[in-house]
């Protein structure tokens, strides 16, 4: 049934029970037992439909209630079936009248029963409930038993009426531990403590009207209070509330008014029969009374104080989970989570020493190829064990080691000067080349370092920003090697910054152009293929030499795009002088190019766009792009594998400067290799260096690669390389790098290129087109 329905029948329903109390007085003996059976037979099955088919809340609590009922509804029976037989009430207590006192403990038992079940704790109201009782026994000793009762001598009514007021007393310790123990009461429990205030009012008239001498029945007015009292009870169990959630609740306690006038009870109870009476039996009652709450009051203020006791630990301890959390919060702030080092942040503040000192940046070289190559679990291992390493060098007073991010060390040395901290710096590097021990096996690594010698108001953001130009041209420099900072570090940064500023600017206006080298064959020097070598070229200003450019287009990331503009042009430009005189063409490519996925696709399209064979293109990597391992080497395998399934060779650039790894030359996809321009020898003198490019050819010849020797300068390069075996050669002593026009006029000369001699100025500049592409 919907709530809206269960509203209306329960307003019925409580309409028809008070229009039922109303007339209750107006009738006979017999009929009022018949209208206490129907009421209270009414309350018995609203609780036991509520248990059974709404799973009412507390529903171990509504079933002592249930029982309160049937004992209502059998005693009532019994004795109204008794009087309309026509039997007389019989005298003294029977067994129907204990089923009808049943009702009272029953009813108490489903009260304590309820606040039970919702109270934070199971002794919650307890003290506040046996104070009620010592209270309501000394009204009740005082107000009814002793003037009623023990001063007559005699009871005249029924042993019923006679044990009323204190089963009432027993009901209502039970409704006060339930009001402290749920705290905000809901419309059941109102409806619950209102019966049981009925019922009271209604037991103690019943009393009163026994001790007078009154009717067996009671008067008028009892008989409706009980009638009211079922029906609240009924009611209580149809509410809603009654079928939901039982909601958390905290106990609360008695109002300090409330709980003053209790206490004061006793005594004021005790005085009056002082002042009234003098015999010790009418005052043992309340002075037994007011001596059991004394002991309550004790056992409440004990319990208080334990439980503040326990609050005031509970607080302390959380309080210091707090400020241990504070603290470990701070550390993890202000130190890095995998070696335990100070951070960036702690470094900084430490950075503020009075006397000035040193700050060391060290940089592993190398250390994405650990990752790569080993996995990053190995890399943190690596990370871990240098981290101690460092530590263990500082040993002087206020010297610490912080690690920075990535692999990225700080050495701080308060009060140290430029030797000193270029003393510590070399013990630094020395022990960053013993092996380091990492994901169970060694691991030979280098270092790199910054030297910032910083003092008093040195600010501690610029200090870093120094150690680390320092340390980047450390880098620069070769690896495995310390720079002290230098003023004008901070030049050539800015230098550095407006270039590649400049360099994205040149990229949207086509400020570069694609020069040429001819690749001669060393028989008849002929040119038989081209390398395309990108120039920059600002509109009225001096070309900017490549070495300067291609680091920063590397490190920025335009390369990508650069890469495949130089890449579209050459092949342009190619495809005509391939159609004429079958010329290939050489195109380096950058690890950034080759780390995009999509780099065979925009190759392809480059060679359908211009009608260059594939066969026409010689694409020209670095050494260390094949032999690294990781993702983005799987990458690059991948797209040149496919290139070459197309017909693209691929050739090796500056082969004997790099790893030089006999196996990658066996099992990886190569054609050609190129032999660096420090290989060439100064004249017939270097045996060595003749020996070594022997070497090299001999190698290539027996795995069917075709050699290109680079940096040839001389004829003596020339006739060397030629009676070496070596196929094809570049360099000065044959061309310049040359626009395309000036390449087209010279291989439609159909002739040898003129060897010229070399002059002073062109072999100091000769590195600029092949050292650098």
């Amino acid at each position: 049934m919907s709530s809206s329905g269960e509203r209306i029948r329960g307003r019925w329903l409580l309409l028809a029970g008070v229009l039922l109390a109303l007339v209750t007085p107006v009738l006979g003996d017999t009929e009022r037992q018949v209208a206490y059976v129907v009421v209270a037979g009414t309350a018995l099955i609203a609780v036991r439909n509520g248990v059974r088919r709404n799973h009412l809340a507390r529903r171990q609590a509504w079933w002592p209630v249930a029982g309160a009922m049937l004992c209502s509804v059998l005693a009532n029976g019994v004795w109204g079936a008794g009087m309309a037989a026509g039997l007389p009430v019989p005298d003294g207590l029977t067994l129907v009248d204990l089923v009808y006192v049943g009702m009272y403990p029953l009813l108490a038992a489903g009260l304590l029963a309820m606040s039970d079940s919702r109270a934070g704790s199971r002794w919650a109201g307890l003290t506040e409930a046996g104070i009620m009782l010592c209270t309501g026994a000394v009204l009740m000793w005082v107000l009814l038993y002793d003037p009623f009762v023990m001063d007559r001598g005699y009871w005249a009514g029924s042993a019923c009426a006679l044990a009323y007021p204190a089963l009432d007393l027993l009901v209502l310790a039970a409704a006060t531990r339930m009001v402290v123990a749920n705290g905000r009461l809901t419309w059941p429990d109102r409806l619950l403590l209102a019966a049981v205030a009925v019922l009271t009012v209604a037991d103690v008239s019943y009393f009163l009207a026994s001790a007078a001498g009154g009717s067996w029945a009671g008067p008028g007015w009892t008989a409706s209070g009980w009638v009211l009292a079922f029906l609240l009870i009924g009611l209580a169990a149809r509410h809603p509330q009654a079928a939901g959630p039982v909601p958390e609740r905290r106990p609360r306690r008695l109002a300090p008014v409330g709980n003053v006038v209790l206490v004061m009870v006793g005594p004021v109870g005790t005085g009056y029969l002082l002042i009234n009476r003098h015999d010790m039996v009418d005052l043992s009652v309340p002075l037994i009374a007011t001596a059991f709450t004394a002991l309550l009051l004790v056992l409440r203020l004990t319990h208080t104080t334990g439980l503040a006791a326990r609050r005031a630990a509970s607080l302390r301890d959380a309080l210091h989970e707090q400020a241990e959390l504070q603290l470990t919060l701070s550390h993890q702030a202000r130190h890095d989570t995998l070696t335990g080092l100070p951070n960036r942040t702690e470094l900084e503040e430490r950075l503020t020493v009075p006397d000035g000192g040193a700050l060391i940046l060290v940089d592993l070289d190398g250390f994405k190829d650990v990752n790569e190559r080993f996995g990053h679990p190995t890399g943190d291992d690596l990370l871990v064990s240098v981290a101690g390493r460092l530590r263990g060098l500082m040993t002087g007073d206020g010297e610490i080691t912080a690690r920075l991010g990535g692999d990225e060390f700080a050495l701080l040395l308060p009060g140290a000067g430029p030797v000193a901290a270029t003393a510590v710096c070399e013990e630094v590097l020395a022990a960053m080349r013993t092996p380091v021990p990492a994901g169970g096996q060694p691991l030979h690594i280098t270092a790199s370092a910054g030297i910032r010698v910083f003092g008093p108001a040195a600010d501690p953001v610029q200090v870093l920003s120094d150690a680390d130009l320092a340390l980047y041209a450390a880098k620069a420099a070769g690896k495995d090697q310390a720079a002290v900072f230098d003023v004008a570090m901070r030049q050539e940064q800015a230098d550095r910054i407006r270039l590649l500023e400049r360099l994205r600017g040149a990229v949207d206006a086509a400020e570069f152009a694609v020069h040429y080298q001819p690749i001669v064959n060393l028989d008849d020097a002929r040119p038989v293929a081209v390398e395309a070598l990108v120039r920059w070229m600002p509109p009225g200003r001096s070309p900017i030499g490549p070495d300067l450019f291609i680091p920063a287009a590397e490190d920025s990331g335009l390369i990508v795009a650069l890469g495949e503009w130089v890449l579209r042009r050459a092949c342009a430009d190619a495809a005509v002088w391939h159609r004429q005189w079958g010329t290939t063409v050489t195109v380096n490519v950058s690890p950034r190019q080759l780390a995009d996925p999509h780099f065979t696709v925009k190759a392809l399209a480059a060679l359908r766009a211009s009608g260059l064979p594939a066969t026409a293109l010689t694409l020209e990597i670095t050494e260390g792009v094949l032999v690294r391992s990781g993702a983005h080497a799987a990458q690059a395998l991948l797209h040149l594998s496919a290139l070459r399934a197309e017909g693209v060779r691929v050739a090796i650039d500056d082969f004997g400067t790099g790893y030089s790894s006999l196996s990658y030359l066996r099992d990886l996809p190569i054609d050609v290799l190129k032999i660096d321009r420090s290989f060439m020898p100064a004249d017939d003198a270097d045996i060595r260096q003749a020996v070594l490019v022997r070497a090299i050819v001999d190698l290539a010849a027996g795995l069917g690669l075709t050699t290109v020797a680079e940096g040839v300068e001389t004829r003596y390069h020339a006739d060397l390389l030629r009676d070496l075996g070596c196929h094809r050669a570049q360099g000065y002593h044959f061309a310049r790098p040359i626009p395309a026009g000036d390449l087209t006029d010279l291989l439609s000369e159909d002739a040898k290129v003129q060897v010229r001699p070399v002059t002073a100025d062109e072999h100091s500049d000769a590195g600029l087109g092949v050292s650098v592409k």
